[in-house]
């Protein structure tokens, strides 16, 4: 177990700005190397010790493992700037490294995304918060003033939890092709919902429920619905850990109070359509580091590895493998960066009206990355590449869960679309060639 202290000498097993040697960033101050290193000694010491035999049993996220990280600032720091505001609001929740809410920033969040990345447990990790991290800015956003006083605070301390509910059997990246449907009651003080979500990270064990509906006029509505009579969650099997709480959930006639909508009626889709922004943009965070670590591993096993009577690294087919997955990491990397940059200038409004397409872009460089990076490892490790325990076990997890990334949030090829679509918006009428 590494020490509290941890920070990887191996090349490129960490970002640039966090190596040494000389290395510099225009981006991070010591505001945010004091926070990554606060950060990391949270989850050391809450979360690393288990992380293994959770993956392996399945086991979910405890209660106290939630507050610990809710009172450690951990949930909020993976929200970000928009939560701040109620944090600063919120005296027992301490942000890392003493930060204070009015100096977080966008780099913060990324610092945040990428330690729960580099962990190397994908079940687990998800269960720590996949659903809270897309589930919560909504209410952020999109709620009344009171719901958000009412709802937000326990989250944010980690004494409920919270979740995102827009796919189904028949609607994936189609958004608009979801069947769950809300009436209104004959009194017009409740919805009443009935459908089914499918793939709904952290459904199992959420306490609130962010759903997309379809009316009850011509438009789709969202709404918060806690868990009450009418609501199921079955939990799903899928090709990482059970401790991801990944669930089939149901609404059969579930009275849903109409001061839990989010935004306005019949116009949820915008309330959606904006939320993808920041999940789109943490998955690169958090896959990113993901395939660092994996780049880590194959750098020591290189160096480790006997072949024929020398170390496997003075294989030129080898060091040719390694270049090309330094140099996917590293280039997505800046783009992440540039990107985070330009979160850090622009008004939650600018932020979607300009970045939707470049954070479309930015997902499919890095799932299509992570493809390769997996497929590179797994040739360097030959068959412990497919064994779950052992030194290729980083290798094995990833290989077999990095897909998660290329699918969650938006399939690769309504990233592609989605981002050329949107760049054509500001073609020139007058460009010849």
């Amino acid at each position: 177990m590494p020490s509290l202290e941890y920070k990887s000498e191996v090349p490129f097993a960490e970002p640039a700005w966090i190596r040494g040697g000389g290395w510099r960033s225009p981006y991070h101050n010591d505001t945010h190397r004091a926070f990554r290193d606060s950060l990391r000694a949270l989850l050391h010491t809450h979360i690393v010790p288990t992380m293994a035999e959770d993956e392996e049993s399945g086991s979910h996220p405890t209660k106290e493992t939630y507050q610990a990280m809710g009172l450690g600032g951990l949930l909020s720091s993976r929200i970000g700037v928009s939560c701040m505001p109620v944090v600063a609001e919120i005296p027992e929740i301490k942000l890392p490294s003493g930060l204070s809410p009015k100096q977080f920033d966008f780099f913060h969040e990324q610092i945040a995304h990428e330690e729960m990345g580099a962990l190397g447990y994908p079940g687990v990790i998800d269960g720590l918060g996949a659903g809270f991290c897309i589930g919560l800015p909504p209410m952020l956003h999109f709620s009344t003033p009171a719901l958000r006083d009412k709802v937000v605070p326990e989250i944010l301390k980690g004494e409920k939890r919270i979740c995102l509910a827009i796919s189904e059997p028949s609607a994936g990246s189609d958004v608009a092709g979801i069947q769950t449907y809300c009436t209104k009651s004959k009194d017009g003080s409740h919805y009443i919902v009935n459908g089914v979500k499918k793939w709904i990270t952290n459904g199992v064990f959420a306490d609130y429920f962010v759903t997309a509906c379809q009316g009850p006029g011509k438009g789709m509505s969202l709404m918060l619905i806690e868990r009450s009579e009418g609501v199921g969650a079955k939990p799903i099997k899928t090709s990482y850990s059970p401790a991801a709480g990944t669930a089939l959930v149901t609404y059969d006639d579930v009275m849903v109070p109409v001061a839990n909508l989010l935004g306005k009626e019949n116009e949820g889709f915008k309330c959606v359509m904006a939320n993808f922004n920041h999940e789109r943009w943490f998955i690169c965070a958090q896959c990113i580091a993901g395939c660092r670590l994996i780049v880590k591993d194959c750098m020591t096993w290189g160096s480790q590895r006997k072949v024929f009577g020398k170390p496997l690294m003075n294989q030129p087919v080898i060091r040719n493998k390694l270049a090309r997955m330094v140099g996917v990491v590293e280039s997505s990397y800046s783009w992440l960066e540039s990107i985070t940059h330009q979160m850090n200038q622009m008004s939650y409004k600018e932020q979607n009206a300009r970045l939707g397409g470049p954070i479309a872009l930015l997902k499919l460089q890095v799932t299509r990355s992570a493809t390769m990076v997996s497929d590179e490892a797994c040739q360097i490790f030959g068959g412990r590449a497919i064994t779950k325990t052992g030194m290729g076990g980083n290798v094995e997890r990833f290989q077999r869960t990095f897909k998660f990334g290329s699918i969650l949030g938006g399939s690769e090829e309504i990233m592609a679309d989605l981002g050329i679509r949107q760049a054509m918006r500001d073609m020139p009428a007058h460009a010849r060639l």
